[in-house]
């Protein structure tokens, strides 16, 4: 058995601004898996600034990782504790070397192009006009969920955002979700949430920034509207630990990005805590590839959340991998009739 890594750098088609930033371009890395002639990929992707394994050393534990792939899976993920996003690599890689084909991490009427996953139209921050435009674009789209990125524009901007889709579609018709990505001071917060509820919103993420426990724990208690942790969970990784958070904050939900969160693995005992808190989560993409993206798709399927999911993420970039997924009418869909085209594995 050996591995090897490549790095590829994804463009988007158009700058996507957060409130963190302008997004440009997205690195990534696919990790290749060679055994008994079957060939395994995986994606370890970063989110600069976001991503707890954003660091000087990353390429040099991808190194180490692949002079290692020896190890297994298990004693792998062990290893990589600080570098949750080559932990997801390492168990794509090698739940994609298991398999007749490596694409199909788990075979389901999802693979078959027999039934297709719900997933939110995502809105991404700029120019009022630029992010009125593109609701238009999601309606027209047949999104039923839409998920808007708030607090980098004039808060009342964002309002009158709001206001202009509840005019066209009620709650029952449209669900909108909010994500401040932690635009919000503590000071604040509580006031604007209270604003935000006049527009019926589903939820919002994340509306302060994580590591203020405290503070969110007040938050979550007080508000009007559902509150969804999402870079809260990010470095927090031994089970007590994550358990113990989500025991003191006390959310309405929790997003699982397994990029962030130390893959399959990491995801699942956020789940299984979940549902054992009486707690709602869903899954999203952390701007993965394809690649990626299809791996979380598919293991998304699996677990049978009937929520829109933040999965529809393939569509922005100009050099992404060619791959089966079709969105459609507010859904992800694999198309079994279309072609994987990745050159790493040629």
């Amino acid at each position: 058995m050996k591995a090897i890594y490549h790095k590829h750098i994804l463009e988007f088609k158009r700058p996507s601004g957060t409130s963190r930033g302008i997004l440009k371009t997205k690195e990534t890395w696919y990790i290749v898996i060679t055994s008994n002639g079957k060939q395994g990929i995986g994606e370890c992707g970063i989110l600069r600034t976001l991503s707890i394994d954003d660091r000087p050393d990353y390429e040099e534990k991808l190194k180490w990782t692949c002079n290692n792939i020896e190890l297994g899976v298990d004693q792998l993920w062990k290893e990589l504790e600080e570098f949750p996003s080559i932990q997801f690599g390492v168990e794509m890689a090698f739940k994609s070397l298991e398999g007749d084909s490596p694409f199909i991490l788990f075979p389901s009427k999802f693979t078959d192009g027999m039934d297709s996953i719900p997933i939110n139209g995502l809105i991404w921050m700029g120019e009022k006009e630029f992010m009125k435009n593109q609701i238009v674009e999601k309606l027209d789209q047949g999104f039923d969920c839409i998920k808007m990125k708030i607090g980098a524009i004039d808060f009342d901007a964002e309002l009158e955002l709001l206001s202009y889709i509840r005019s066209q579609f009620s709650k029952e018709v449209i669900e909108l979700r909010v994500d401040a990505n932690g635009a919000f001071s503590p000071n604040e917060a509580l006031e604007k949430l209270i604003k935000l509820n006049d527009f019926g919103l589903h939820s919002i993420e994340q509306p302060i920034k994580q590591g203020q426990s405290s503070y969110m724990k007040s938050l979550c208690n007080k508000t009007p509207l559902p509150i969804a942790l999402d870079e809260e969970l990010i470095g927090v990784f031994d089970v007590t630990e994550k358990k113990k958070l989500l025991l003191t904050i006390k959310p309405q939900f929790i997003i699982l990005k397994p990029s962030l969160i130390g893959g399959f693995k990491g995801t699942q005992e956020w789940i299984d805590l979940a549902d054992e808190l009486n707690i709602g989560w869903w899954i999203t993409s952390a701007l993965e590839s394809n690649i990626g993206l299809s791996a979380i798709a598919q293991y998304t399927y699996t677990l049978e959340n009937k929520m829109p999911q933040g999965l529809g993420t393939g569509g922005l970039y100009i050099n992404n991998i060619e791959a089966p997924l079709l969105v459609d009418k507010g859904t992800l869909k694999y198309q079994q009739d279309k072609k994987w085209t990745v050159s790493y594995l040629n």
